[in-house]
């Protein structure tokens, strides 16, 4: 019989679902979009994952400071009050969701699991690798490669977001939110920037409504508050009567 080895090893035999170089390809980045998008949906509704309270803020506060214990003590209340802890017949609702590395995101998923929650860790893959923190429920901790889609999961289910004092993530994660609500992409949902002095300081938007940029009524997006019982009492308020959450299809794709 005829040698057919060269056949069986050359890559255009191996199956297209187990071709690491197929699959890493160029012409491929598509389906690694679905890919990232559905393993995170699975295991988000496999845990009837309704809505959630996003938390986020700078990697580098370290335990025991103002801001990381503001973060856990404010996760533990939402988790607590929101519905987390008892989830409906249709699902869990206002589950704390962070970005899953350390500092406030770290505090946020410690007060959560404190308060008897599961709470959601979505990690991004960068140059200097982000571990997950250790306090995120193990089967709700993702990693993605794809910030676009991280963002989405991030935004799909938000009935709120607590933006703490953070760096360039943490402005791009706001304003992502923000521009989502304003564009009407996504329904209304709260947004409090924790620490009035520290935002205020960093950002004045009315000179962008002043310039005409934005409308007077978008600063109407977003409130400050500067403990962790006025920021859970914010989402409350804005969310108006009975606090219906963000559907899981909100977000317009």
């Amino acid at each position: 019989m005829p040698d057919n080895t060269a056949q069986k090893n050359s890559p255009s035999y191996r199956l297209a679902a187990l071709d690491r170089d197929f699959i890493l390809g160029d012409s491929n980045r598509g389906v690694r979009f679905m890919l990232e998008y559905q393993k995170a949906e699975d295991n988000l509704r496999a845990r009837g994952i309704l809505s959630t309270i996003v938390v986020f803020g700078s990697a580098r506060v370290r335990e025991g400071e103002r801001w990381y214990e503001a973060a856990r003590q404010f996760a533990r209340i939402a988790s607590e009050r929101g519905g987390a802890l008892e989830p409906g017949a249709s699902g869990r609702h206002h589950v704390i969701a962070t970005g899953g590395g350390p500092g406030i995101m770290e505090a946020a998923n410690r007060g959560a699991g404190e308060a008897g929650a599961v709470s959601i860790g979505f990690n991004i893959t960068l140059p200097h690798e982000q571990e997950p923190n250790a306090f995120s429920t193990p089967d709700l901790t993702f990693r993605f490669h794809y910030f676009a889609i991280r963002k989405m999961h991030l935004a799909m289910r938000a009935a709120a977001l607590v933006a703490f004092p953070g760096g360039f993530g943490t402005l791009d994660e706001l304003f992502e939110i923000m521009t989502l609500t304003q564009t009407g992409k996504m329904p209304p949902v709260p947004i409090v920037l924790y620490d009035s002095g520290f935002w205020k300081g960093l950002l004045d938007l009315k000179r962008m409504a002043e310039a005409g940029f934005i409308r007077k009524e978008d600063l109407a997006l977003f409130c400050y508050a500067d403990t962790p019982e006025e920021a859970y009492a914010r989402i409350v308020a804005g969310a108006g009567d009975g606090w219906t959450p963000a559907a899981a299809d909100s977000v317009q794709t």
